[in-house]
């Protein structure tokens, strides 16, 4: 889970052109960044907060470190991919409500122990259109589900 929403989607060095090489950074890479560095949590803490592993969470942070560091250091754009988030709250604060930086919440609301290996699953299927919610049915994806009010294709979360 991302916490906090990235509004900035491109950095360029001061003398840019066209053809200019690009890296590209994930949002989950960005995110664990802002974690361990701005807001000073441990992997551990991290982990928890964006609901993965502790060991998943070191490489995407490498990885995105190492991304940076090439776009510094070679003289490359930076530019953020992840398509559409659901934001927590969807207004830019996190989790807890008390972002950008700074907050010290537990993460997940309601606390509790994760399913699976670390990795959060929603219980709902939710329409992107009306933001109409029905229960997911385990074994289906929610994509495959049209939304019973307007008919749109439902999406996690």
């Amino acid at each position: 889970m991302v916490g906090f929403h990235h509004r900035c989607r491109r950095f360029n060095p001061d003398d840019t052109n066209e053809s200019m090489p690009v890296v590209d950074v994930g949002v989950d890479e960005l995110e664990s960044m802002r974690l361990n560095i701005l807001e000073k949590l441990s992997q551990g803490q991290a982990a928890q907060k964006m609901g993965v592993h502790q060991s998943t969470f070191q490489r995407t942070l490498r990885r995105g470190l190492e991304k940076v560091t090439d776009a510094l250091v070679n003289g490359k754009s930076i530019s953020l991919e992840g398509g559409e988030l659901n934001m927590p709250g969807g207004d830019g604060t996190g989790p807890d409500g008390n972002g950008p930086i700074g907050a010290r919440g537990q993460g997940r609301r309601g606390g509790g122990n994760r399913p699976g290996r670390g990795a959060a699953v929603p219980q709902n299927c939710r329409c992107p259109s009306c933001g109409h919610l029905e229960p997911h049915q385990s074994g289906v994806p929610c994509s495959q589900a049209k939304c019973p009010e307007c008919g749109s294709q439902m999406v996690r979360g």
